[in-house]
């Protein structure tokens, strides 16, 4: 398995930080999202990239403003997400780790850096999003 790790810190309530990661209604931040389809509120959801390739996702843990995990599988991957949030001084502390298993033997050796580009395209969009005015 590849595991990535990503952290930040955000100068912004926790909440708000939580209500962007977690939302599977407001996704236009998103850049690598083309939609997200619910499949059962709270537990099960199925994201499609640009290119209409769908991974599906079932909700581990949901803990508001600390906690936030999921299961995920597309025909060439499968793994778990986690996301710790801490907050202390107007700061919003974030760990987001991927923990992914290839299905296919020759993708392998991709899947680290197809992580990490992953990982750095989410954190430019969060970024973007934290700064925008929320309405």
């Amino acid at each position: 398995m590849a595991v990535s790790t990503l952290q930040a810190c955000f100068s912004c309530e926790a909440a708000k930080v939580w209500r962007v990661v977690t939302s599977l209604k407001e996704y236009a931040w998103r850049s690598d999202i083309k939609k997200i389809e619910i499949l059962e509120e709270g537990k099960k959801f199925v994201e499609y990239t640009q290119n209409g390739f769908p991974t599906f996702f079932t909700i581990t843990a949901f803990e508001p403003f600390q906690r936030y995990a999921f299961h995920m599988e597309n025909e060439n991957m499968y793994g778990c997400w986690k996301g710790v949030f801490s907050y202390a001084n107007g700061v919003t502390a974030i760990t987001f780790t991927e923990d992914v298993q290839a299905k296919k033997f020759f993708m392998k050796p991709f899947v680290p850096s197809y992580l990490k580009k992953q990982q750095k395209l989410y954190l430019q969009d969060l970024q973007k999003a934290l700064a925008a005015p929320q309405g």
